[in-house]
């Protein structure tokens, strides 16, 4: 009877993954059928199927998914994408230069409310001058409702990261150029050796990326870090959990005139009398105007 083991998914590649054992070693490891609904964070069964004495040494199948504690996913009408399993905490990397998203921005803050995880905003290049003022200005409104949002320059000076990531496993997210490499080489200088070893051991040195990686901090941190999005398709999600996802709306939602009010033109919008009131900043209901009539 073949053994079973548990371990941590550390990177994936389609269908091919690299899990780190209990006992500190990693194994690569298959799914069953060409579905695969395994995230990089999960816990696993796993089954061997080869002999460790053999050339290629064992290899495992999974079996089994454990009971996640969150599962941040992006959708479309068409299908979803795992990004990272059992996390505590969304890191948002935006930077002075070039100018981020802030449609992805709100879209990867619904998501994260939708899964009960902390929200760090991390605004990189802080040390650009009027591009940072102006990145800034921008990210006042989130400051205003209870985000946090910690300027630094990765290439700089990464140690006011640290204690954010203490504690947590916290999944690293943002557009393509906003820095996130020079992050993570920052926190972890070892980082691109692990890429290539992760890279050899599932024989994807000719792939630039996998969907996730992580990374182990210290003994109570991790990291997972992800390829750079440019889009965060929230299909899965009702227009009542995009509500709520803006936080702000809270205190509003249920008092408009119309139970099922959009908040685009109706007579009577509670959310958009707040606006007219500045209580709610404009560009935040716009957003959320244009997340809610394309959630993809």
């Amino acid at each position: 009877m073949s053994a079973v083991l548990t371990g941590r998914i550390i990177a994936a590649f389609g269908r091919q993954y690299l899990a780190r054992l209990e006992d500190g070693s990693e194994l690569t490891c298959l799914t069953r059928g060409k579905k695969s609904e395994v995230a990089c964070g999960d816990i696993v069964e796993i089954k061997l199927t080869g002999d460790a004495s053999a050339e290629n040494g064992a290899q495992g199948v999974i079996e089994r998914i454990a009971h996640r504690r969150s599962l941040l996913h992006r959708s479309d009408a068409f299908r979803e994408k795992l990004i990272a399993a059992n996390v505590t905490q969304i890191v948002v990397v935006v930077a002075a230069e070039p100018s981020f998203s802030d449609e992805l921005l709100a879209r990867c803050l619904v998501a994260a409310y939708d899964q009960k995880l902390d929200v760090l905003i991390v605004l990189n290049k802080c040390d650009l001058g009027e591009a940072a003022a102006a990145a800034r200005r921008r990210l006042m409104p989130y400051s205003a409702i209870g985000y946090r949002v910690l300027e630094l320059s990765a290439k700089q000076d990464i140690s006011p990261l640290r204690p954010f990531l203490s504690g947590h496993t916290s999944v690293l997210v943002g557009q393509s150029g906003m820095g996130k490499s020079t992050l993570i080489n920052a926190l972890l200088p070892n980082a691109q050796a692990a890429t290539r070893e992760i890279s050899s051991a599932l024989d994807s040195g000719k792939h630039t990326t996998t969907h996730a990686r992580l990374y182990r901090l210290d003994e109570t941190s991790s990291l997972i870090d992800c390829p750079g999005v440019q889009a965060f398709g929230l299909h899965h999600l009702s227009f009542g959990s995009i509500e709520q996802g803006f936080v702000e709306f809270a205190q509003y939602l249920g008092k408009c005139r119309f139970h099922d009010c959009h908040h685009t033109h109706e007579p009577g919008c509670a959310l958009r009398e707040a606006v007219a009131a500045g209580k709610i900043d404009a560009r935040r209901l716009e957003l959320f105007q244009q997340i809610a009539a394309n959630k993809a």
